[in-house]
């Protein structure tokens, strides 16, 4: 993996990289930080605004843009050291943008490496997923509650899931905290996957998963997901497949890891903005299909999930597939 770290200063852009095996480099872009918000502004825009997603050059001009500014400096570097996933340590608004879906005019980022983001290298626990208890807890909700619209697409990837791997489901009336609750505590899930709406903020009090006949906060997410009997082992991955970063938010990102770090949760899947319900399906069904193969990252597995939707004609756009984003340890 390589590390890229940038920083927006009031006059220029700084980025630190960090190669394998190489001394740290840093290369600086010289545009002042209303410049640099303006074009990450577009790039957000180009993506999710429907009226101008139409054109997908609304997006792919920033896109190309930000990629000069991160990765064209380091390309040649990163082919040579062959580097297979880029781990960004992001600030500001760039927390808000993607970086899967930057281009450099002929092919997005992630078409040739996985990608992860991390609130910072010493959080981490470099480990991949125990391959002999590889055991899933889904909940979710398809219907229409407590105001929010119905998720339909939640039942067939709920499906999917435990056709691909060992999984345990709680399914609208049954996903309850309180069954949530006495599942997780009988039994140790390393995966934890949670298909319901749901908002994550920089602000606790403003972060929620919506169950059945309430909603869960963010510090009962924490307890709900917290082992107290260390033997049992930290949850490697959480998965929300149907939950956004608070709109507008730069920091949502590192709250929603905050969560899953406190939790003691060692990786996040969550998605920056909510997406279509189909596509959402597909893709998870891909990823628990990548990581049912004991064989990849936890990043290249979303990486190939986020590859195959871009491959279906009908979800191309990277509105689709670019919203996932995995936080914290990405092997």
């Amino acid at each position: 993996a390589a590390i890229i770290y940038p920083i927006i200063l009031t006059d220029r852009l700084e980025v630190i990289a960090a190669l394998p095996g190489q001394p740290l480099r840093h290369y600086t872009t010289q545009l002042t930080k209303a410049e640099i918000e303006a074009t990450i502004s577009d790039a957000i825009k180009g993506l999710t605004s429907p009226r101008l997603r139409g054109d997908l050059n609304n997006f792919l001009t920033p896109a190309k843009a930000a990629y000069n500014w991160l990765i064209r400096p380091i390309e040649a570097d990163l082919a040579q050291s062959e580097v297979e996933t880029l781990v960004f340590v992001l600030d500001g608004l760039l927390r808000r943008l993607p970086m899967g879906a930057l281009s450099d005019g002929n092919e997005y980022l992630i078409q040739k490496y996985a990608v992860a983001l991390t609130p910072g290298l010493q959080l981490l626990d470099t480990q991949s997923i125990a391959s002999e208890d590889f055991q899933v807890f889904a909940g979710g909700l398809s219907e229409a509650r407590q105001g929010f619209s119905a998720l339909p697409g939640v039942i067939s990837e709920l499906t999917q899931i435990e056709a691909t791997v060992p999984a345990q489901d709680l399914l609208n009336l049954n996903f309850t905290e309180t069954n949530v609750r006495n599942l997780l505590n009988s039994t140790a899930f390393p995966i934890v996957h949670l298909a319901t709406h749901g908002e994550f903020s920089s602000k606790a009090e403003d972060t929620f998963v919506l169950t059945w006949d309430d909603r869960i906060n963010a510090s009962e997410l924490e307890n709900l997901l917290r082992r107290d009997n260390k033997n049992e082992g930290a949850i490697e991955l959480l998965v929300l497949s149907a939950c956004r970063t608070a709109a507008g938010d730069d920091r949502a990102a590192l709250g929603l890891a905050g969560v899953a770090v406190r939790a003691g949760a060692k990786s996040t899947v969550a998605s920056l903005w909510y997406i279509s319900d189909e596509a959402t399906s597909i893709l998870m069904t891909q990823f628990y299909t990548e990581l049912s193969k004991q064989t990849e990252t936890k990043a290249e597995s979303l990486r190939r999930s986020q590859e195959a939707v871009l491959q279906n004609d009908r979800f191309s756009h990277p509105y689709f597939w670019a919203a996932f984003v995995l936080v914290g340890n990405w092997l």
